[in-house]
């Protein structure tokens, strides 16, 4: 059997290359409104970071989303996005580990 090309992208903070999903989207969606996005799936402009807290820390420090994202992206909403990544980033290393068990 052949195998699938697995799609990699690239963190907006450490610029390392990686499988899309070992990383998680951020994205802003028409309505202007930036999430986080666990599917990848939701429409809109995307950004990749790895699941480190450290990570989401450098690219608020480099305004690494700003440019990703192509606008300015307010304090508040990067207050609820370091909340939300702390929440979700359990949850994704959960997956991910599940993921690796299944191979």
């Amino acid at each position: 059997m052949k195998q699938r090309k697995i799609p990699l992208r690239k963190c907006v903070a450490c610029q390392e290359m990686m499988p899309k999903k070992e990383l998680i989207r951020i994205v802003r969606t028409p309505e202007d409104a930036v999430l986080i996005d666990l599917t990848g799936k939701r429409s809109g402009r995307g950004a990749y970071l790895c699941g480190k807290v450290s990570c989401f820390k450098l690219a608020h420090k480099n305004k690494a989303l700003d440019r990703a994202l192509k606008q300015h992206v307010k304090p508040e909403i990067y207050e609820q996005l370091a909340q939300d990544f702390i929440k979700v980033e359990d949850e994704f290393l959960a997956a991910k580990e599940s993921a690796a068990d299944d191979e």
